[in-house]
């Protein structure tokens, strides 16, 4: 049996030292990511025969994400069907990414059925793009900040620091009570992100987060976060506005936001070559927003399953 334990922060340094030399850019394996949506999923670890496993429930379902690590890859999937049918489940692997996908194949030929789904593909973006938004395909995102900037010519980026959270907090539920008004939004999952968004404040120096905060005539009206996933890939895993402000979260108010995103990228380490802006979820404002970027990559996600379940 594989020794799966709950996920704490004591686990910090095992994750984040076996993906910081993988080439894994997806959200998924992001140290903040997994303690902010642990109360979500009830994430387990494992450190087993060399690679790094997790297991967790999604909807009910237990599922595993792709192990993390070197050696025989047949070897560890066996264990890790054995461990689905130990607890009672069919076989579920989620966030599957392509070459994880055709690694699956090789272990394992014709032995897994994989179905994708365009909502959860994540957005990679070159952080020299990000932060200098230069070409003419970016032309509109220069003139959205030049825009603001000539209306607020005295606001101010500044690093995210504990002090600053309880007026994040404050935005944040203005926030989702616009987002409430466009329906843009569900009261769920407006109450998973906060819980998520107060989870990573709460652990902000023990996950090594960084965020920054746009602030206007001494009001934050816009702040984001997020942590490096491996040695090249920043991820973001929040980032929320206020929509009065001209240029602030919507294509009629995107100068903020988009000046946050680029001085955000501006401030972060220089290792960190690749932006990692997570999925869409199939809202159309957000794929527009996202896709406006023009991101470098698109990393396409697979729901895998054995073709078998019932081991027939």
């Amino acid at each position: 049996m594989i020794p799966f334990h709950p996920l704490t922060l004591a686990d910090r340094d095992l994750v984040q030292q076996r993906v910081l030399h993988s080439d894994y850019r997806y959200c998924d394996y992001n140290f903040l990511n997994l303690i902010g949506w642990r109360f979500m999923y009830d994430t387990e670890v494992a450190d087993y025969k060399g690679w790094l496993l997790f297991r967790f429930k999604a909807d009910g379902h237990l599922a595993y994400q792709i192990p993390v690590g070197n050696g025989d890859r047949r070897d560890i999937i066996k264990d890790m069907l054995d461990d689905a049918q130990q607890q009672g489940h069919p076989f579920l692997m989620l966030g599957v990414f392509e070459h994880a996908l055709a690694q699956l194949e090789m272990a394992m030929p014709g032995y897994f059925f994989a179905k994708a789904d365009r909502n959860y593909s994540e957005y990679i973006y070159s952080r020299d793009k990000l932060s200098t938004l230069s070409g003419k395909k970016l032309q509109a995102k220069r003139n959205f900040i030049n825009r603001f900037v000539s209306q607020h010519p005295d606001y101010q980026f500044v690093p995210l620091t504990p002090d600053l959270f309880d007026r994040c907090l404050e935005l944040d539920h203005k926030w989702a009570a616009e987002k409430a008004e466009e329906e843009t939004h569900d009261k769920f999952t407006y109450e998973a992100e906060r819980q998520a968004l107060v989870t990573m404040f709460d652990n902000w120096e023990a996950t090594g987060a960084r965020g920054g905060a746009l602030i206007v005539d001494n009001e934050i009206i816009a702040f984001t976060l997020g942590a490096g996933i491996n040695y090249d890939t920043f991820d973001v895993c929040i980032e929320k506005a206020d929509t009065q402000y001209e240029g602030a979260f919507t294509t009629q108010y995107e100068g903020a936001f988009t000046i946050i995103n680029r001085d955000f990228v501006r401030s972060l380490p220089e290792q960190y070559v690749y932006i990692n802006r997570e999925e869409d979820l199939g809202l159309p404002g957000l794929r527009r927003s996202k896709l406006s970027y023009h991101p470098e990559q698109l990393l396409h996600k697979y729901t895998v399953m054995t073709k078998h379940p019932l081991g027939e």
